[in-house]
């Protein structure tokens, strides 16, 4: 069992229109809702590739009591703990002409110590049974801001792998606690590490705390692991999906097993993306390796690999035409590799 962790779970509303312009009314040609948050959008992407994925987290009030709903018929289980606040909303305005999707995100709800205090006792119930952890997203407001770095630890004591997707003060409280793998984004790493380079900023973040950093920045995507610092090239376009469409519900993207290093299983500094179609993936793995100099170019002439050495260049010089002499005894003719023919020296 996989267990995703969604402090600031979300309804998703989608609505699409023809063109949306700023400013003036639209009407809505279709819309949609659907259970939302990270670490719900990591637990459906896991349940439809056939993990058992479990979801615990806060949910309340009238759009809480939905969002179960929409749970219910998934292949997921709801482990979510019930609060007296309502369960946030957001909003995404999908333009079918242009193809983007504009968002709107609501705070969350306030989340007393009492009900932190009941997730951390659903929390501990479920670790037993985990193979992994995925702690996702944003923090509802009466959340403490380093609540992150007491489940990384609690998991971590218990034995089972943990990987945080945060963003800002959250994620720099909880890398302190040392998660197995952290994945944000460029914007994110750069705010962490205060680099743009994206192999020197995972480095960083690994100073920090993290064993593994998984980081995407337009179509490329990199991952250091504790030996080599590993680089691929994304197949899916940014903002989009495998099959070239774009991401127009709410909610960030899913994590799924393929997509970086494997968060569930034995690990290993040279384990690569495992089966799947993660991010470059070259017949479902990424293999590991070193960023090697350029060799030299292999030239005849006597100035590459393939020239004579500094000594024998200096008892036979090359031709005028430019092929170099082939090594011989003294006193016997040399012989010129392009014409065939003996050349005195």
């Amino acid at each position: 069992m996989i267990l995703t962790v969604t402090l600031n779970t979300a309804l998703d509303l989608t609505y699409t229109v023809p063109a949306l312009v700023p400013r003036s009314a639209h009407r809505v040609a279709e819309a949609a809702e659907r259970p939302g948050g990270k670490g719900v959008n990591v637990a459906r992407v896991l349940a439809a590739l056939g993990h058992e994925a479990v979801v615990t987290g806060f949910a309340g009030g009238p759009t809480g009591e939905v969002l179960r709903g929409l749970l219910a018929p998934l292949p997921v289980r709801d482990a979510l703990v019930p609060i007296a606040g309502t369960t946030r909303r957001t909003v995404a305005v999908a333009d079918t002409a242009s193809g983007e999707a504009t968002r709107f995100d609501e705070p969350g709800p306030a989340v007393s110590s009492a009900e932190w205090a009941a997730l951390l006792t659903a929390y501990d119930a479920l670790l037993p049974r985990a193979r992994a952890v995925a702690l996702c997203g944003s923090l509802p407001p009466g959340v403490h801001v380093g609540a992150y770095a007491p489940l990384v630890r609690r998991a971590r004591a218990a034995g089972v792998p943990v990987l945080l997707d945060t963003s800002g003060e959250p994620l720099r409280r909880g890398i302190a606690a040392r998660p197995d793998i952290v994945k944000p984004n460029a914007a994110e790493l750069a705010a962490l590490t205060g680099g743009r380079e994206p192999l020197r900023a995972t480095r960083d973040a690994r100073r920090r705390g993290a064993h593994a950093v998984v980081t995407s920045s337009a179509r490329t995507a990199c991952w250091p692991s504790h030996r080599t610092a590993r680089g691929a090239r994304s197949p899916v376009p940014p903002g989009g999906q495998p099959d070239g469409r774009r991401r127009r519900g709410g909610g960030g993207p899913a994590v799924r097993p393929g997509g970086g290093p494997p968060l569930a299983g034995p690990p290993g500094p040279r384990r690569g993306t495992g089966r799947g179609g993660g991010a470059g993936a070259r017949r479902g793995r990424v293999r590991p390796g070193r960023v090697r100099r350029p060799r030299a170019p292999h030239r005849g002439d006597g100035t590459g690999r393939g020239g004579l050495n500094r000594r024998r260049r200096a008892r036979h010089e090359p031709p005028p035409h430019g092929c170099a002499l082939p090594v011989h005894r003294e006193g016997a003719l040399p012989t010129c590799r392009r014409r065939g023919r003996g050349r005195r020296g």
